[in-house]
């Protein structure tokens, strides 16, 4: 049993994997962030399938990229209750997760990283990483692509759609922790997964702050 978290935009997710399939997953919103609402709606999940926080075999969560703070919090949750329970953690990139929706051999999945810019990569039908997780304007990620058929995966395509005419497009639904469930499920089954303190996130660009510090 995996319980996945996706805390990494305002539209997050959680939701319970076992079996290879999705048994539940919960939708959320919360624009002033998931601090404050993310444990409830764990206790609540749990507590419609009647179980224990001790009864999850593993914890996975969205490692971004995405919102800073959101990637945190959903980290410090699985990372905390990993702790607690002596389990292990499964961190899964967003952009991992995006490729889960697609059906071609290749999959290009793109998120919006604001600035003018895309968080991109591309992953084979086994989600393994063919082309490196970047954050660059989409002209110049589009440049980076390999040649032949491809899906273009993404929570909102369409703003990139006209731009590959060619290519597959794929608007997968904004809650994740689905499909992080699912490749979190199949890393514990692969002996794959991290000691909580290990756990890092996956910004794929640094923060502001990280940024100001570097340049004083």
């Amino acid at each position: 049993m995996i319980l996945a978290i996706d805390t990494t935009s305002d539209f997050g997710s959680i939701a319970l994997v076992d079996a290879e399939r999705v048994i539940h997953e919960v939708a959320l919103h919360s624009p002033d962030g998931f601090g404050h609402i993310l444990f409830d709606e764990i206790a609540r999940l749990l507590d419609r399938h009647g179980l224990r926080v001790q009864e999850i075999d593993c914890f996975a969560a969205a490692s971004g990229p995405g919102s800073f703070t959101g990637v945190r919090i959903g980290l410090t949750a699985a990372k905390g209750l990993a702790e607690m329970t002596g389990k292990r953690v499964a961190a899964v990139s967003n952009l991992q997760a995006l490729a889960w929706f697609g059906s071609a051999d290749l999959r290009a999945t793109v998120l919006d990283a604001r600035r003018g810019e895309v968080y991109g990569a591309v992953y084979d039908r086994n989600l393994n990483l063919i082309s490196p997780e970047m954050v660059m304007k989409f002209q110049e990620w589009i440049k980076t692509l390999p040649p032949g058929p491809m899906d273009l995966i993404s929570t909102d395509p369409q703003p990139f759609a006209p731009l590959l005419p060619h290519l597959s497009i794929v608007a997968c639904p904004r809650a994740l922790a689905g499909a992080v469930g699912l490749i979190g499920l199949k890393r514990h089954q692969e002996g794959v997964t991290s000691d909580p303190a290990d756990v890092d996130a996956n910004y794929v660009r640094r923060s502001d702050a990280e940024l100001l510090w570097k340049q004083t």
